[in-house]
């Protein structure tokens, strides 16, 4: 696989997405379950980007959040709008998310940020950028001193349940961390993890459209990218834990001794 030729696709891909955020208003919001929705724009953009894939890339599959695709072999993952609620309060922190999986890992991304004029992109050996320019990650060691992202928590049925765990980790994070943050994007959450601003996002479930492009972003960035017990991070894995690697043993033993 040529990943250089491929990640200019998908940056082509990604522009194509933007335009058509840039055209449109949320419009009509679609139900998805409980308090969980799509605008038109998301399948919008999902259709446009989907479409320009399947004629640059016609021997890779597609699996979009809308509406659904391929689930193995070599294949484009999209998040047409990663962060749909905060897009549709006008809220800045929302992007258009493209990851590539091959063999079981995430080898390519790019992600948008069309309200806030940011691009992220990397591939496997070739690093990370943010409009162009090369990033790193955190090299934080200490908790204390650590800004920590935390992924939303669950709603819809069993979410008391699901949530009980999620809570006590919470409560095990705020007295040690110097800071914790929950942004209402997992895209945005993971490419401030790559660039440094947060040293670590603790996501507690791992759909490949929200997460496969910020896992390849992260990784060329020199962030550690782990599933929530630990193990190498994977598109099969329970959550996405991506952490400076000074930070990985602290944070995944309150990981541990929360249950999640």
């Amino acid at each position: 696989m040529d990943l250089a030729e491929l990640l200019k696709v998908a940056g082509a891909a990604v522009d194509v997405g933007r335009r058509v955020t840039e055209r449109m208003a949320p419009g009509v919001l679609t139900s998805k379950g409980d308090r969980d929705m799509a605008s038109e724009v998301d399948f919008a953009v999902e259709r446009e980007v989907r479409a320009f894939l399947e004629r640059e890339t016609p021997d890779l599959g597609v699996l979009g959040e809308e509406e659904g695709g391929a689930t193995d072999g070599t294949r484009w993952v999209l998040d047409p709008i990663d962060g749909t609620v905060n897009f549709i309060h006008g809220v800045p922190l929302w992007a258009i998310s493209l990851g590539l999986i091959h063999e079981g890992r995430a080898v390519a991304g790019v992600i948008d940020h069309p309200a806030l004029g940011t691009t992220y992109a990397a591939a496997e050996g070739l690093g990370a950028t943010c409009n162009g320019k090369p990033i790193r990650g955190s090299e934080c060691t200490d908790l204390s001193d650590a800004l920590v992202a935390v992924g939303d928590y669950a709603v819809g049925p069993g979410a008391e349940t699901i949530n009980a765990e999620r809570v006590a980790l919470t409560r095990s994070l705020y007295p040690r961390a110097q800071r914790l943050r929950q942004i209402g994007t997992a895209a945005t959450a993971l490419t401030w993890t790559a660039n440094g601003y947060f040293d670590a996002t603790i996501m507690f479930s791992n759909k490949p459209w929200d997460t496969m492009a910020g896992v390849a972003i992260c990784r060329e960035a020199g962030v550690s990218v782990l599933d929530l017990d630990g193990t190498q991070h994977a598109p099969e894995s329970r959550g996405t834990f991506a952490v400076a690697t000074g930070l990985a043993d602290q944070l995944l033993d309150l990981i541990a001794r929360s249950g999640v």
